[in-house]
């Protein structure tokens, strides 16, 4: 017979022993790096809405230019604001991605 008993939620338990390892090691990481703080988090959420900002600006801008240079029934000044806007957007998410990234990613210290 066999005398071995096998525990189906193996699996699931070292998954979560897993996960439970990496919160703690994003833990540890951010208490050792403590000092990030408020105002760093704030200039940060500046950094974002400017990536915004500019390039919706500069595109009423652009936009104003073209009506006053050639008049004509199109609103330049919308259409280019809003593609500021979506260029924005996408330069803000595409830098916050990449913080999420180095954010999560492993360093590669062997010193402890």
């Amino acid at each position: 017979m066999n005398d071995k008993v096998v525990n189906p939620n193996t699996k699931q338990e070292t998954a979560f022993v897993q996960q439970v390892g990496a919160k703690i090691t994003h833990k540890l990481r951010a208490q050792r790096n403590g000092d990030r703080g408020v105002w760093f988090g704030l200039g940060m959420t500046g950094l974002v809405g400017w990536s915004v900002a500019i390039p919706t600006l500069l595109g009423a801008a652009l936009g104003l230019w073209l009506e006053k240079r050639n008049p004509n029934g199109r609103s330049w000044t919308l259409m280019l604001l809003v593609a500021g806007l979506c260029v924005g957007c996408a330069n803000a998410w595409h830098w916050v991605s990449q913080q999420d990234r180095a954010m999560h990613e492993e360093p590669e210290d062997n010193d402890e």
